[in-house]
């Protein structure tokens, strides 16, 4: 059967072509009468309505009544025009990813997104700290200011008689910190992305160590022991992470039938089908597999690594950069990377269980991997000075400890593995 020139395969639940690439979407889509048009190719018609909306924004055709203001504003308006125009671009004719829902373009966009936050960052890794500082007012006009960072850990006690106002007042103050919803909506958000218990429970007590390790440079990882692990890891944590879970097995264990919008029989279901577009298409939970082989350990304790690095990274640029935590800059931050996340975990996992003796990794692996870098350069960049207290000498033995253990330990694997192949052979 053939639909535009292509080879129709079924594969799961989407379409590819005769090359094996993504091509359209879940059953169902592509022959419903209501939903069809959405598939059908319209660069040049768009591209025509965007050219026009260019000359209106411009004022191309009529330059001498251009309104765009003064230099500042003229130059705003033409970096933002020009950050739409390369979205505009990628939502037509960027690759497509492994996610088909709730539409392949929407992860076109994603993709350009991501270029663009990528390019951002470079330019931003080229300036002065002080500039950068000032660069931000760009971004958002409250930012450009030195603000105070606040410490957790300043005063331990939970029970404090002598104050006035309430004796559990440390635990009051933490248990409606900003933070404390942030852990719970976070991990519940890297469970459906990750869908691995252990590998999330293993992020989940790294990350604390990352706080123990960098506390004595920035303020907010310096908590108290109960903050630390009854409040993070027993109970935020472990509330975003069974929340996560449960939402993964309830999805996961649920039949579906995807027929199209017109033929549901009534509103009701029709709603349901609208929503539904918005779901992961699957919902079956990734197998790692870290203890398959050295190699495979190595490649998962890397994507712990990345993980645990773009976790640290936002406070350190927050640090550096003078954004304070409820500042939107920082929402918006968290939400591309979690948008960038989606297709980049579900390429990486490909990744590692395709069997084929030459691959590579996908888009999103390659930008994640490479905006990660780049925002850890700009901490490391503008962080110089900034942290005048030196590594404790005893976590200095910690981490050079787990390091020479760990080299060990893939040392005896791989050698035992190597062995036991080689009894094999004879």
């Amino acid at each position: 059967m053939e639909f535009d020139g292509h080879k129709r395969v079924k594969k799961n639940d989407y379409l590819v072509n005769q090359n094996g690439d993504l091509y359209l979407t879940s059953f169902g889509d592509e022959l419903d009468p209501w939903t069809a048009w959405a598939y059908k190719p319209r660069t040049i018609s768009l591209l025509l309505i965007g050219a026009c909306f260019l000359i209106w924004a411009s004022g191309a055709l009529d330059p001498e009544n251009d309104t765009s203001g003064d230099l500042v504003t003229s130059v705003k308006r033409g970096v933002w025009a020009m950050i739409a125009v390369f979205l505009a671009y990628c939502l037509l004719q960027a690759p497509s990813t492994l996610l088909i829902r709730p539409h392949p373009a929407i992860w076109r966009l994603v993709h350009g997104m991501a270029v663009v936050y990528l390019v951002a960052l470079t330019f931003l890794l080229f300036q002065k700290r002080d500039d950068a500082r000032q660069f931000m007012k760009f971004l958002h006009q409250d930012l450009g200011v030195e603000l105070p960072e606040r410490s957790y850990g300043a005063d331990c006690r939970i029970y404090v008689p002598e104050n006035p106002t309430s004796r559990f007042k440390n635990v009051y103050d933490t248990l409606f910190d900003e933070f404390v919803l942030a852990h719970i909506i976070g991990w519940w958000g890297k469970a459906i992305l990750i869908r691995n218990q252990p590998l999330l429970w293993v992020l989940s007590i790294g990350f604390e160590l990352m706080e123990l390790t960098f506390r004595h440079m920035l303020p907010n990882f310096n908590e108290c022991w109960w903050d630390s692990i009854i409040l993070d890891i027993l109970i935020c944590n472990w509330f975003g992470i069974w929340a996560g879970m449960r939402t993964v097995r309830y999805f996961d264990g649920k039949t579906y039938k995807w027929v199209g919008l017109s033929r549901q029989p009534n509103i009701i279901g029709k709603v349901k089908r609208t929503l539904g577009q918005f779901t992961p298409a699957w919902w079956d939970k990734d197998e790692w597999h870290p203890l398959l082989g050295p190699w495979r350990f190595i490649q998962v304790l890397s994507l712990c690594v990345v993980f645990l690095t773009v976790e640290l990274n936002t406070f350190f640029l927050k640090f550096c950069l003078w954004i304070p935590p409820r500042n939107p800059v920082i929402i918006y931050r968290l939400i591309l990377w979690w948008l960038i996340a989606i297709p980049t975990i579900r390429e990486y996992n490909s990744y590692l269980q395709d069997r084929k003796p030459v691959k590579k990794v996908g888009a999103f692996c390659w930008l994640s991997l490479a905006i990660c870098i780049i925002e850890l350069l700009i901490g490391i960049k503008f962080g110089h000075g900034l942290y005048p207290k030196p590594m404790p000498l005893w976590l200095v033995i910690f981490w050079i400890s787990i390091g020479v253990a760990l080299v060990v330990f893939l040392i005896i694997w791989s050698w035992q593995l190597h062995r036991s192949l080689g009894k094999k052979r004879r």
